[in-house]
Formats: C-alpha cells, structure tokens, sequence
C-alpha cells in the first residue's frame, strides 16, 4: 500500500493554522501507532433504514487494514454485510484516529488464523479457531478510504486529514 496523501482538513470557526504552521501535517506512521496501541475501537456502519449503528469492538490494525470479529447476526455484521462504507475509531477522543473505509467479508482460512494470532497475541487470549467460524461468525478488513487525526495539545495546528489510494468501493458511492 502507497502512502496516503496528507492534507489539512477544512474546519471552518475553529481557528485551524495553514498546514505549515503548529505541529504541521501528522505523519501516517503516528496514526498507525494510534491504531496499533488502541485497545478497544468504534465500528459505525449503517442500518438498512439509513440510521447510523455505533458499537465497541477489539481489534487490530495489521498491514493497512483494521481487523475484527462479530457474530454472524449482530447488527454491525448485518449491515456491513449490505453495505460496506463504515468508519472506525480509536478510543481517545482527546487525540482520535478516524478511519472511513470499507468492510470485506473475511473467510479464508489463512486470513482468519492471521486475525486469531494477532487478537490471542494482543488481548493475552487463548481462544481457538472455532471462535471465528464463519458458520457462527464475521470477520471484517476495513480498507481505509480516508482518515483524520489530531492532538489535543495542538488542537489547531495537527489537523490532519490523509486519502488513500483505493480501487476497492464495492456496493457504495
């Protein structure tokens, strides 16, 4: 995956500097720290009647991608399901990582041991495969589309907003 391009976000009436100016433009790799350390995420997907879904989930950012699991018939998995636009967020809202993207269905075996070892490696679980069988189970990659971040400490000078290469938009606009 290329580097995704950094821009200052447009926030009018909040006193955000040029993109020069403050801290700058945040570098990609300090929000994929964010992502890395996170401990708990939000998935926000979209309901069938067009309402917006918010819930927490574990998860891990591995590769460019962020990784999850829900069972099969919750509401998150159901909607990304039919329509995979969705956003995920850290849990620090003083310093945020904000992704848009999109959800893939994950079900090949390979994939679903890789999501296994990474959420056994950084939650200290033990949970065997069956945990994520796709008969009772969903699996998700959230492909980044854009994402903004910023620092408290900083508010009006980190600003940053980062577009991503990305020929992946199924089912969406």
């Amino acid at each position: 995956m290329s580097a995704p391009r950094a821009t200052r976000p447009y926030m009018p009436g909040y006193g955000i500097l040029p993109a020069e100016d403050g801290s700058g433009l945040l570098p990609w790799s300090w929000a994929e720290e964010r992502l890395r350390s996170s401990r708990n995420y939000w998935v926000v997907s979209v309901r069938p009647d067009g309402r917006p879904h918010s819930m927490p989930v574990w998860g891990v950012w591995y590769e460019g991608t962020f990784w999850f699991s829900s069972s099969l018939g919750s509401r998150k998995a159901r909607n990304l399901t039919a329509k995979s636009r969705c956003v995920v967020t850290t849990e620090d809202a003083d310093s945020p990582v904000v992704v848009e993207g999109t959800a893939e269905l994950i079900r090949e075996p390979a994939a679903l041991e890789t999501l296994l070892t990474l959420e056994n490696q950084k939650y200290g679980t033990d949970f065997g495969i069956e945990m994520l069988d796709p008969a009772e189970n969903a699996c998700f990659q959230v492909h980044p589309i854009q994402a903004f971040a910023l620092k408290e400490e900083d508010f009006t000078g980190s600003p940053t907003r980062w577009t991503f290469d990305t020929k992946k938009d199924p089912n969406n606009t």
